[in-house]
């Protein structure tokens, strides 16, 4: 796939493995995204995780932080949720390749990369979601 991250320092790319990449601060407690700052440390992620909590965004959200560029008339409903990775952290993320009356809370998910839009230049900008695993 080609394309660029939405943000820098949030999922390995390019990478046929790709991971979110959280970071350790100096006492050690880990946090997702990685911040950049003094003493943190960036770490890779788990790639599969159990969906936590979940519900669907049935409106356009505000923009921003939201950053879809469709119109109030062409918004679908996504799913979103929580997805924790064991021993690690909760993920915020959408939630792919699934209707919303398949997912259970425990479910196994498994990260994937996908296009959110393009930018003015023609370019795919990439978001990391979660998907059932198969």
């Amino acid at each position: 796939m080609e394309g660029r991250p939405l943000a820098d320092h949030v999922f390995t790319w390019p990478s046929d493995n790709p991971a979110l990449i959280g970071g350790v601060d100096s006492r050690g407690r880990l946090r997702f995204p990685f911040m950049g700052r003094p003493g943190e440390t960036p770490v890779e992620l788990a790639r599969e995780g159990l969906l936590w909590s979940w519900t669907v965004q049935r409106f356009l959200p505000k923009q921003p932080p939201y950053l879809g560029r469709e119109t109030k008339g062409e918004f679908r409903p996504f799913a979103l949720g929580y997805v924790e990775l064991p021993g690690q952290v909760r993920v915020e993320t959408r939630l792919v390749d699934c209707a919303p009356e398949q997912l259970r809370i425990g479910m196994p998910m498994r990260l994937t990369i996908r296009p959110l839009f393009r930018d003015e230049q023609g370019q795919d900008l990439l978001m990391f979601a979660f998907q059932p695993v198969a």
